[in-house]
């Protein structure tokens, strides 16, 4: 559900067990899908539509938001690359790419004197951002001279790297949604991988491939730290923005409530709703639940979260910074499949925080 939606889910569920609650809703997002929807309300960007291609070069339109002076490029990697824009089928980070990422940046690029914002979450790729360099005019070469296809599969093919004839000048910033380096136990492929339709044997191929391809980058003499936290986001889109954009990683959801002026919120508040699609070991590396906790922690505001799938321990709970986290779907038939349980997720959003609120401040 989009992030407004799932504020007005709650929000009557708060008001469902408490009729004169004061309430204010402030949909945020952490990098992933939906933030530049969410920024593009609060900023009122204006929406520029390109073509581009998905993860498996099929074509199609993608939008960018564009900043009211024409200066300041909002692009969601998740427009192209994101793992919703494939049917469980289809998912394998073996076979997609970051192109249309880079189409949409080469797009925006040429407006000129343009800032690039670039939110890198939700991605069904494990590229490390050879995709949307090569969108740029970066060529990637084996060991033969001839050009490698820019997917996951190919990492530990590349042996030289070509940059574009015309160096790309513009200011770009990277919305991570996650502090995951590279490559290793808690890499990109480790990490990310399985979820986006990786065999446990492509795991290990691919993240032999981000080390490869990490080596090649530092020989080549570009200047981006694949143990830097974020570099892992995005199937290694972090560490590609660094390398082939001279990027800077920023948290995003750091970036995201800053720009809507979040802390005049939280001074506000007495308690905290939020919401994510599973919470686990994952949330706990900068997703957007941590970094919120983090501030409320700041004003000794509790924090509740809502989820589909809750997968973490009491432990994760409190280094998250979670007051308390609750699974929507608890309270639903065992048998009940899937897609019956993602077409009730506003009644149990609802359902699910009246019942919180009445059990935890009645």
């Amino acid at each position: 559900m989009p992030a407004r939606e799932v504020c007005r889910a709650l929000a009557q569920g708060v008001r469902a067990a408490f009729p004169d609650a004061d309430i204010r809703c402030c949909p945020l997002a952490d990098g992933g899908e939906g933030t530049v929807e969410v920024l593009a309300e609060a900023l009122q960007l204006r929406w520029v539509t390109v073509p581009a291609c998905d993860p498996l070069r099929r074509p199609r339109k993608a939008a960018y938001g564009l900043s009211r002076s024409g200066t300041v490029a909002f692009v969601e990697m998740a427009n192209t690359a994101g793992l919703a824009l494939l049917s469980p089928q289809e998912r394998n980070p073996m076979q997609t790419t970051t192109l249309g990422v880079g189409m949409q940046i080469a797009r925006a690029l040429q407006r000129g004197g343009v800032e690039i914002v670039l939110a890198i979450g939700g991605s069904a790729t494990n590229d490390a951002g050879m995709g949307m360099a090569t969108a740029l005019g970066w060529q990637f070469l084996n060991a033969h001279g001839q050009p490698v296809e820019p997917i996951g599969a190919h990492l530990g093919q590349v042996d030289t790297l070509i940059p574009p004839r015309q160096p790309l000048y513009a200011a770009v910033k990277v919305m991570c949604d996650v502090t995951n380096p590279l490559f290793g136990p808690n890499g990109a492929a480790y990490m990310y991988a399985p979820q986006k339709g990786a065999e446990p044997a492509d795991v290990a191929r691919l993240d032999a491939g981000l080390r490869h391809f990490a080596a090649v980058a530092h020989k080549h003499g570009l200047k981006a730290d694949p143990h830097l936290p974020g570099s892992g986001a995005a199937g290694g889109l972090g560490f590609g923005a660094c390398a082939f954009l001279n990027a800077r990683l920023l948290p995003g959801a750091e970036v995201v409530m800053d720009l809507l002026g979040f802390e005049q919120h939280l001074l506000w508040a007495e308690v905290v709703l939020t919401g994510e699609g599973r919470i686990d070991a994952q949330t706990a590396f900068g997703k957007l639940i941590h970094r919120l906790c983090q501030r409320a922690a700041r004003y000794g505001k509790p924090v509740l979260a809502f989820c589909g799938k809750l997968e973490a321990p009491r432990r994760t709970l409190n280094a998250i910074g979670l007051k308390e986290a609750f699974d929507i779907n608890a309270s639903l038939p065992a048998q009940m499949s899937l897609q019956e349980r993602l077409s009730r997720t506003a009644e149990q959003l609802e359902y699910t925080a009246r019942q919180a609120m009445l059990t935890l401040f009645r």
